[in-house]
C-alpha cells in the first residue's frame, strides 16, 4: 500500500481500526465489530480496505509480517533454514535449532497477528457491502480484501496446518461465538483457493500512482501459484504459472535493481507484488520503512557512497551456505564476504574480511542504500514481496514433476535466471531428481532472505533435515508446523487442537 495513499485515508483507517476492535476476545487474539450502518459510509469503506493492507507488516507491531523484525514470516523464514543465522545469539539461535514450543512467544506471533486480521477483513467485507458505494467500487474492494484474506490465511496454514477461518461477517463479529474444530487441510485449502479466485476474476493487472502496492491480478495468482506447489498440485501450479506470464512481467537487467530505488511505483518490471516503503516513520510506526540494512551490516560498515547507515550486525548467512555459490554470481554483490569501512590515505576503499575476523557467516544485504539520505536507519526501498524470477522457477519446478524430468520449457525457465546472474545453462539430459537439485540451489541462490525457503524446504522434506543435520537435538518431524500458542487450545476447552508432537 502507498504511503501516500496511507497518509490521505490514515484517519478512516484508525477509525475502523478502533470500530472493528471493539470487542476484543481475549485469549486467541481474534478482533471482532460492529455490524450496524452507522459506519457505512464511502470513506469508511475505502479506510476499511486500507487497514485491512497493514496486516502486511504485521499491523502496529514493530517490523513484524514481511518487516525485519524477529516476530515476522520472511525473518523467521530465514532464521529457521539454511539462508540465516543471528550474531545476537538467544531466541535466534533458538529459531535455526527449531527449539519452539507452545510458549515460545517468537512462533505465535504470526498467529496473533494475522487471525485477527483475518477476522477484521471478515467483518469489514460485510461492512462494504452496506456503503453507498457504487457497486463497481464495492466489488473491486471486496476482491482485493478476499485477495489478502488468502494471503494471510495461506501465510497461517503454512505455518500451523488447517485453522479455521470465519468467512461470515455475524460469525466472526461476535464475540461469544462458539470454538469449532479445526478444519481438514482440504477445507482450508478450498477455502484460499477460492477466495484467491474470486480475487483473480475482478482485480487489475496493475495499479499505478498512489495506489501502487495494491493487490493485483499477478500478486493474486502468484499467490494462488504458492498453494498449488504447497499442495503439490503440479498440473494446476503449471497452469497458474501460465496465465502469468501472460500478464507482461520479465526479469530486470540486473538483480539488484529488484532491491533498489529502481523499484519504486512499479519502475522494475520483475516485481509483481511489494510493500511500499518510506524512509520516515508514519505516525510513529515504522512499519513502512525498510530497516533491513540495519539489521545486517556491523557499525563499522561505511558505504563507499558516502550515505551514512545505521548497523546492528545481527543477521547472517552461514559460511557453508554461502560456499555453495559460485563466485562469479552476480547476485553476490548484495550478499558479501568483505564489507567496506571507509577508505585509506590514498582514497582506496578499505576492506574487513567476515571470514578471517571469525564471524559466523556473510551478509545478506539485499537491499541497496540508494536513496537513504534521510535517516541512518530508516530506507524506503520498496520490500519486493513477489517476483517474476520466483515464478520462473517455480514453473520449472512444477513442469520437472509434471512430466517426471525436465522438459525444453522447464530448462529455459531456470536458464533464463541463471543467465541474468552470469552464470552457464544447466547442463542437457539431467535426470528428475538431478534438475530438482539444481532447482534447489537456485531457489536459494535467486530468493534468499525474501521469505520462501522455510516453504521450500518443507515442500521438499527438507526442513527438519536441515536443523538435524547442522546437529540440533531439537529436530523431531513434528517441527515441521509451528505449534498453536497454548491460550489457543486452553480457551478452547481441547475443541481445538494442538499440532502433533506438542504438549
Amino acid at each position: 500500500m502507498k504511503r501516500k495513499f496511507l497518509k490521505k485515508i490514515g484517519l478512516y483507517s484508525i477509525t475502523v481500526l478502533m470500530v472493528l476492535s471493539s470487542c476484543e476476545k481475549k485469549l486467541d487474539n481474534v478482533i471482532y465489530g460492529d455490524l450496524s450502518s452507522t459506519v457505512g459510509t464511502a470513506d469508511f469503506a475505502k479506510g476499511t480496505l486500507m487497514a485491512a493492507y497493514t496486516g502486511m507488516v504485521g499491523g502496529t507491531g514493530w517490523q513484524e509480517g514481511w518487516g525485519s523484525a524477529f516476530p515476522g514470516w520472511k525473518v523467521q523464514a530465514l532464521e529457521t533454514t539454511d539462508e540465516g543465522v543471528c550474531s545476537w545469539g538467544g531466541n535466534w539461535f533458538r529459531l535455526n535449532r527449531l527449539d519452539y514450543d507452545p510458549d515460545f512467544d517468537w512462533t505465535q506471533r504470526p498467529y496473533t497477528v494475522l487471525m485477527p486480521f483475518i477476522s477484521r477483513i471478515t467483518v469489514g467485507m460485510g461492512q462494504i457491502n452496506k456503503s453507498p458505494i457504487s457497486d463497481a467500487l464495492k466489488t473491486q474492494y471486496i476482491a482485493e480484501m478476499k485477495g489478502l484474506r488468502a494471503h494471510y490465511s495461506q501465510i497461517l496454514y503454512s505455518l500451523y496446518g488447517p485453522l479455521t477461518i470465519k468467512t461470515d461477517p455475524a460469525v466472526a463479529a461476535d464475540p461469544n461465538a462458539v470454538d469449532v474444530p479445526r478444519p481438514t487441510a482440504a477445507e482450508m485449502v478450498k477455502q484460499i483457493e477460492a477466495d484467491y479466485k474470486d480475487a483473480i476474476a475482478v482485480l487489475p493487472t496493475s495499479f499505478k500512482g498512489n495506489d501502487y502496492g495494491r493487490l493485483t491480478k499477478g500478486a493474486a495468482l502468484t499467490g494462488l501459484m504458492k498453494l498449488y506447489m504447497q499442495e503439490k498440485r503440479w498440473a494446476d501450479a503449471v497452469a497458474t504459472g501460465e496465465q502469468i506470464k501472460q500478464l507482461g512481467y520479465s526479469l530486470a537487467s540486473n538483480y539488484e535493481d529488484n532491491f533498489s530505488m529502481k523499484n519504486k511505483s512499479g519502475g522494475v518490471s520483475e516485481v509483481i507484488f511489494a510493500v511500499v516503503c518510506t524512509a520516515t516513520p508514519y505516525n510513529d510506526i515504522a512499519n513502512y520503512t525498510n530497516i533491513w540494512m540495519a539489521h545486517v551490516i556491523p557499525g563499522s560498515y561505511k558505504d563507499p557512497s558516502g550515505i551514512p547507515l545505521m548497523g546492528w550486525g545481527g543477521y547472517k548467512m552461514p559460511w557453508k551456505t554461502y560456499d555453495k555459490f559460485d563466485q562469479t554470481d552476480k547476485r553476490l554483490k548484495v550478499l558479501v564476504s568483505k564489507y567496506p569501512t571507509g577508505k585509506d590515505a590514498n582514497g582506496n576503499v578499505t576492506y574487513v574480511d567476515l571470514r578471517a575476523t571469525g564471524a559466523i557467516g556473510a551478509l545478506p544485504i539485499k537491499y541497496l542504500p540508494d536513496g537513504w539520505t534521510k535517516d541512518t536507519q530508516y530506507g524506503e526501498t520498496d520490500v519486493p514481496v513477489y517476483r517474476y524470477a520466483d515464478v520462473l522457477l517455480m514453473l520449472a519446478e512444477a513442469r520437472n514433476e509434471v512430466n517426471g524430468g525436465p522438459n525444453a520449457t522447464a530448462y529455459d525457465e531456470i536458464n533464463t535466471v541463471r543467465k541474468r546472474a552470469g552464470l552457464a545453462a544447466l547442463p542437457a539430459g539431467l535426470s528428475k531428481s538431478e534438475f530438482l537439485a539444481k532447482i534447489q540451489d537456485e531457489r536459494l541462490f535467486e530468493l534468499w532472505a525474501e521469505g520462501f525457503r522455510r516453504e521450500d524446504l518443507v515442500r521438499w522434506g527438507l526442513y527438519v533435515k536441515r536443523a538435524k543435520d547442522d546437529g540440533s537435538v531439537f529436530a523431531t518431524p513434528e517441527k515441521v508446523l509451528y505449534p498453536l500458542p497454548r491460550a489457543v487450545i486452553t480457551r478452547s476447552n481441547g475443541v481445538i487442537k494442538q499440532n502433533p508432537g506438542y504438549n
